[in-house]
């Protein structure tokens, strides 16, 4: 990989159901995640998903592309921007920025999106591993 290389793109799409299997999952149950009436009188008007299940996508993203790597090294730095909804696709992508030689390593800089299928922000940030040089 090199920089402005693409990272290999991840897409799903929410469901309530899946919003209530990860409440299940992470043990949040905070009512804006799962309570249809307490969501409706929101400022968002309906139940959103998880913020950390959207951005799980992201490490999600990072594992198909860098494998143990990520898994042992990855960092993330995240700004959450729009909530998302239930039936709403998502794609996740991210692009390499810097590759920095340290040594016999190298760290991998990318920055990382989650956008809505109309192209809306849902949240940015960085991403950065470590690999050993070949």
């Amino acid at each position: 990989m090199k920089e402005n290389d693409q990272l290999i793109k991840v897409i799903k799409y929410i469901t309530k159901e899946k919003i209530i299997e990860y409440a299940n999952a992470s043990g949040d149950f905070n009512p804006i995640h799962i309570d249809k009436d307490f969501a409706k009188n929101s400022q968002f008007g309906q139940i959103i998903a998880h913020g950390m299940m959207i951005a799980a996508s992201i490490s999600e993203m990072m594992t198909l592309n860098f494998k143990n790597d990520w898994i042992e090294s990855g960092k993330l730095k995240l700004k959450f921007k729009s909530p998302v909804f239930d039936k709403e696709k998502i794609i996740t992508s991210g692009e390499i920025n810097k590759i920095k030689i340290l040594g016999t390593k190298k760290e991998i800089t990318s920055s990382v999106f989650v956008k809505k299928e109309s192209g809306e922000v849902v949240i940015s940030g960085t991403a950065s591993v470590i690999q050993n040089i070949n």
